[in-house]
């Protein structure tokens, strides 16, 4: 066995197979995978192997995409091909519009990753499947290209493939112990001796968290029991001439797949169960739980009803098998938390379909250091503090009892909520507050206006509508108070922050104390990879604020990014305030009844940053506004927050003050062309493609990102960063919908909403840098005209904010 080696991957099922060929792939042949039994011994080998294009956003139609292709390619090689059904086609059912609104979605999602779906009504489903019934039925989503394989030989094809490229596989090589030293290498100790190595990836299927305990780490993974059976032969297969489209059932919880001439048909039921939760016996290997059909029988009988074949066969094998999950139920695939040098690709519930992909993803990762697509939505720094075990039970419990059901619109379900609060959590509720969730935190969307109000969830504008146009009115004419909670918050300090600082952003950023200014990190590649306030308060602290959810990814790019020889602290001040943001015309007035000092626009001008007092409440106060308002963020330290709130709320009552929510800053900052990180603000793009180029400063001597930006300028934009106004009043548009100019898609909807001061249907996109006329935005599947507009569109001087 080798002694040193450049990565070392532990896990040989889909996730390990999957990296380790693709490292190869990128060029890295120095590379080994550790197995403790077998390759596939895991989860891998009881898949039920389906090979889907469908997902949730592009990132995740583009590494099915890839997966499709790099199978269908193994599937083809004459000297080793594998057993793999492509392009039998697959139906996702529905039985609500909503469900069907979500798909024509999905569809456009889809067909700007070049895949084409098509939405089908319930005659069509019958006529492609022709086993199922059309009771309760609207109709469904096509996927062409769906299929399944051999999981086994898919892992031996891609670990064939790795060992051709100059990687080994050592099996029956348990992992014992991970040291890691001040360099940041480690020492993978096994029972047959020690590897040291540069960067070690953790792929280890359900015993993910053996493994991150040798790290000192656990991450949010959590196992449930999946129960599938196999069939008898079906005479109506057989007599069909055809495969049998994969068939995925939201109205009965399960799905089926063809099996020889018979039907694999898998259970997602009410009842279910994790495993493994107090530990796993070392010697469940090719191993499965007990068969337990007594717990899925009101699934079978959903079944039975749609399918009224399977009551005519038996069953030949039952296969109870533990699938991972995470709390979205999105894999975690990417760097983890607060180490170096280490990565995992875990919780793949649906490995074998999407494993090809996010190995692919991966080892972009490692090698390059980004993906040819934002990865955030598989991340493992999008969890922070509140990703214990505990929670990944109750949210993979809810999302198994789900699994075909997506989330619409705005919902948020119940299991696992209140993660993160603080004291205004219940003050705020009890005001009538209607919460959202980020990052775990408890935000306040919007303020119902009785208590028995309810919300319809789905695509087009609903109840919300109004109580929202309310919140913005009262923000625009009067003032409101908003708490938002988890903002990322760094304190920097040390000798050598200021020439740390003019590294890591692309543009100039202040100095002087008592002044705020906006920046942005760029990525080796020269894209945006973290947008940035800086704060400079006395004594040569510097707040660094940024986006709730950026928490552990920003914290690991400013300290990975530290020079040896660097003097610079950072330290997190993300859970210990709360901000209090008060905006509109009467915020000044209200400011200065509850904070000693003048508050003036000469003595605390935009973009400055003051200490003082709220009341009895110690806190750090900007002038920054993310509505377009005059506006001030009040960060304030828990313990003293309800206090705080106390004094703005009886100082504003004279003035009409009135709590705003999330949606009413939504619809606020896309009037003013503000961006949100990860939605319009992703590595894909540098910031002239972003229309950020204002931020940039290429006469600096260098800032991280600097060569690579300075090449892509003599390649022109690959795309361009707009903001579209549509014509049409009825529904907004969503994330990942398509832009289109004579038939062809020419970009992809970023975010959107109703710009409620400006009373216009808004997206922002990035484009092609050559479709400028004739678009058209596609709104549930319906094309919607739409024009390109100058980004600021409520009070485009600047001059309330500054007033």
């Amino acid at each position: 066995m080798k002694t040193q080696t450049r990565v070392v991957v532990i896990g040989g099922g889909i996730a390990g197979c999957s990296t380790l060929y693709h490292l190869t792939q990128e060029g890295w042949s120095d590379v080994v995978l550790l197995e403790r039994d077998e390759l596939t011994s895991g989860t891998t080998w009881h898949s039920a192997a389906q090979v889907t294009n469908f997902g949730m956003n592009q990132t995740m139609v583009g590494l099915k995409t890839h997966s499709i292709n790099l199978y269908k390619e193994l599937a083809e090689d004459k000297d080793y091909p594998i057993n793999y059904h492509h392009g039998d086609g697959g139906i996702r059912l529905a039985n609500t519009q909503a469900q069907m609104d979500g798909y024509a979605h999905f569809a456009s999602v889809a067909k700007g990753m070049d895949v084409d779906f098509e939405v089908i009504d319930a005659a069509e489903c019958a006529r492609r499947h022709p086993l199922i019934s059309t009771d309760n039925l609207i109709g469904g989503l096509w996927d062409p290209l769906d299929g399944d394989i051999d999981p086994a030989q898919l892992c031996q094809a891609l670990a064939r493939r790795a060992r051709k490229a100059g990687a080994e596989i050592y099996r029956h090589t348990p992992v014992t112990k991970l040291t890691q030293h001040k360099d940041d290498s480690w020492t993978v100790h096994t029972e047959k001796g020690d590897i040291d190595c540069e960067i070690v990836v953790n792929a280890c299927g359900y015993r993910v968290n053996e493994v991150a305990s040798m790290m000192g780490v656990q991450h949010p993974v959590t196992s449930m029991e999946h129960q599938y059976f196999l069939t008898e032969d079906i005479p109506a297969i057989t007599e069909a001439g055809h495969r049998m489209p994969l068939l995925r059932c939201p109205i009965s919880d399960y799905y089926c797949r063809q099996e020889k001439n018979g039907l694999l048909v898998g259970f997602y039921e009410q009842d279910c169960k994790t495993w493994g939760m107090d530990g796993i016996d070392p010697k469940f290997v090719n191993a499965l739980c007990p068969d337990d059909l007594d717990r899925v029988t009101d699934v079978l009988e959903g079944a039975f009803a749609r399918m009224p074949a399977l009551m005519e066969t038996g069953i030949r094998t039952i296969v109870n098998g533990p699938i991972t999950y995470t709390i979205d139920g999105a894999p975690l695939v990417g760097p983890i938390p607060n180490k170096r040098n280490a990565f995992c690709i875990i919780g793949l519930r649906a490995g074998i379909g999407e494993g090809g992909g996010h190995g692919w993803l991966l080892a972009q990762q490692i090698v390059h250091g980004e993906a040819c697509y934002d990865t955030w939505c598989i991340d493992p720094r999008r969890f922070t503090g509140h990703a214990n075990v505990e929670l990944t039970a109750l949210k993979a419990i809810e999302d198994y009892q789900n699994e075909f059901r997506f989330h619409l619109p705005h919902e948020h379900r119940e299991a696992g909520r209140h993660a993160k609060t603080t004291s205004l959590t219940p003050i705020l509720a009890a005001e009538g507050a209607e919460f959202t969730v980020v990052n775990g935190w408890e935000r306040m969307d919007y303020i119902k206006p009785t208590p028995d109000f309810t919300e319809t969830h789905g695509y087009y504008y609903n109840e919300v509508f109004d109580v929202v146009k309310a919140e913005v009115n009262a923000v625009q004419t009067a003032v409101g108070l908003t708490e938002v909670n988890g903002f990322n918050r760094f304190e920097l300090s040390g000798t050598d922050l200021r020439p740390f600082l003019d590294r890591m952003f692309c543009g100039r950023i202040t100095a002087k104390t008592g002044r705020v200014g906006l920046g942005y990190l760029l990525n080796h590649q020269g894209n945006i990879k973290a947008e940035a306030t800086i704060a400079n308060l006395p004594d040569g602290r510097v707040w660094y604020g940024s986006a709730a959810a950026a928490e552990y990814h920003d914290m690991d790019w400013l300290t990975q990014n530290i020079r040896a020889d660097e003097d610079v602290q950072i330290r997190s001040l993300t859970n210990e305030h709360t901000i209090l943001v008060l905006a509109g015309p009467k915020a000044r007035a209200v400011l200065t009844q509850v904070a000693r000092g003048d508050w003036s626009a000469a003595a605390f001008p935009w973009l400055s940053v003051r200490e003082a007092f709220i009341g009895i409440a110690p806190a750090v106060i900007m002038s920054v506004s993310f509505s377009g308002e005059h506006a001030y963020e009040i960060h304030v330290p828990n313990a003293q927050l309800y206090a705080a709130y106390l004094a703005l709320r009886k100082a504003g009552a004279a003035h009409g003050l009135r709590l705003f929510g999330a949606r009413a800053v939504d619809s606020m900052r896309l009037e003013k062309g503000y961006r949100h990180w990860k939605a319009d603000l992703i590595t894909e793009f540098n910031p002239f493609e972003s229309d950020l180029g204002r931020f940039v400063n290429l006469q600096k001597p260098d800032f991280i990102g600097k060569a690579a930006l300075e090449a892509a300028q003599s390649t022109g934009l690959r795309r361009k960063f707009v903001t579209l106004v549509l014509d049409s009043d009825n529904a907004p548009a969503q994330a990942g919908d398509s832009v289109v100019q004579n038939g062809q898609v020419v970009g992809t909807v970023t975010s959107a909403d109703w710009g409620h001061r400006t009373g216009k249907n808004i997206a922002m996109a990035f484009i092609k840098p050559e479709a400028t006329e004739n678009l058209m935005v596609e709104v549930i599947g319906q094309p919607v005209p739409a024009r390109t507009v100058e980004p600021c569109r409520y009070d485009p001087e600047n001059k309330l904010p500054k007033s």
